[in-house]
Parts: structure tokens; sequence; C-alpha cells
């Protein structure tokens, strides 16, 4: 019998908080090759600082990171960048200032070509091909989130960290997005999906995570994380 796939990812008991306060307690996650993973938590849960241990833009207190089977707990967020991991932060995290085209070229610094960006960014979302010169921070919110995961696809990554893909966003324009990611995940990237609203994450979900006061309590199936939710807290 051949040994399990390795994960592409894995945190091990990882500790990580903001000065003297622990937002994390002693978290481990592993996410299969080509698989989706939502963690879902609500509000304060823990769930944006265990995405920037993830990320690279904030380094644990303890633990261990790894991906592809190496360490990289050390690695700054470019260099995670540089090997494949692409984060597509809260609130979209594009310049607004910049137009679309110029949002697209930063994406070239990981060494991908701006014509295979362009390529796959107005391939996937059409609407933003008219609006190439236009200041991204004058589109609407759901055009913002398309440029901030075209961004993200567009750089070809192993492992996609999408953090709170429908704040903010009317429901219509949330499904359009998340069919999109779909897509992606279908193709066999690799992605961690963190998401307060879980109705949104699960139908796309291979696995789930639990998590509540920094502290996963449950992982599971969806089906099975769908029963253990509450949507008092989770909101619906």
């Amino acid at each position: 019998m051949s040994e399990p796939e390795a994960p592409i990812f894995e945190l091990r008991d990882i500790r990580a908080g903001y000065g003297p306060i622990e937002a994390v307690h002693g978290v481990s996650l592993a996410i299969p090759v080509g698989s989706v993973m939502a963690l879902l938590g609500p509000n304060g849960s823990g769930k944006s600082t265990l995405l920037n241990v993830c990320a690279g833009t904030l380094s644990p207190s303890s633990g261990e990171v790894r991906f592809e089977g190496d360490p990289v707990t050390l690695l700054s967020a470019d260099a995670r960048a540089r090997r494949g991991i692409c984060t597509v932060p809260e609130g979209r995290g594009i310049f607004p200032n910049l137009s679309v085209r110029e949002n697209l070229l930063m994406a070239t610094q990981v060494g991908v070509p701006m014509d295979r960006i362009e390529d796959v960014t107005f391939a996937q979302f059409p609407q933003l091909s008219g609006r190439r010169k236009q200041l991204a921070g004058t589109l609407s919110g759901g055009e913002q989130q398309m440029l901030a995961l075209a961004r993200a696809f567009a750089t070809d990554p192993k492992l996609l960290l999408l953090d709170e893909l429908s704040m903010g966003l009317a429901p219509i324009v949330v499904t359009k997005l998340y069919e999109k990611v779909h897509e992606l995940a279908a193709g066999g990237l690799s992605i961690l999906l963190v998401e307060q609203f879980a109705r949104t994450a699960l139908p796309i979900a291979d696995a789930a995570a639990l998590l509540l006061q920094g502290v996963i309590v449950h992982q599971g199936s969806p089906e099975e994380t769908e029963e253990a939710l509450s949507a008092s807290y989770l909101g619906g």
C-alpha cells in the first residue's frame, strides 16, 4: 500500500497574537493537496490572525508552519508568495489609486509575465477588460473583489488563502465569485478559505474546521461541520 500524500500546507501547534494578547491557542491544521479547507468562525474567533500566520505577515509565538513538506515559519510573506502561496486579504487588498492594469502589473513581482496576467484576468472576469484604465477605487465592491481574485489567479499559485471573500458584498455577487473559486478548486488548486458565513463556504469545501476563541473545536466534512454550527454565532 502506498504512503498517503503529505499535505501541501500544515500548521503545527500554532500560538499567535498581538503583543501580550494571544489570539490563537495551539492550532494544528493540515490542507491536503488539491483540496479546499474552510476555516469558519464568528468575528473575533482568531480566523484572520491565523490566516496572517499562514501568509507570513504575522510570526507565531510558537509552533511550526510547513509548505510542501518544508518548514516556512521564518519565511517572509514575499518569500512565501514566490513559492506559490497567494493571499487575498479581507478588504480585497487592491491599490485604489492605481488603475486596474496597474494593479495587475503589481502581480508580476512573483515572476509571471504581464501578458499572461492580463490574459487570465480578462478571460476569468471579462467585465474588467473595459476598465483597464479605470482607478480601482472607483470600481464597485464586487469588481474590486474580482480584481483582487484575478491578481491571485493569474500568478498560478499552488495555495490560495482567501479571507472573508463575501465581506460587504451582495449575495448574488458572492455567488458568482464563489463559482470562480469552485472552478479553480475543480482544477486542483489547494485553497484555505476563511469565512464568517458558513453557508457560502461549505458548498465548495472538501473539509472544514470551526474556530472559536482561538481554538479549533471541530474538524470534519462539510456535512458534519454544518451540523455542528450554530447560526446564532455564524450568521447563517
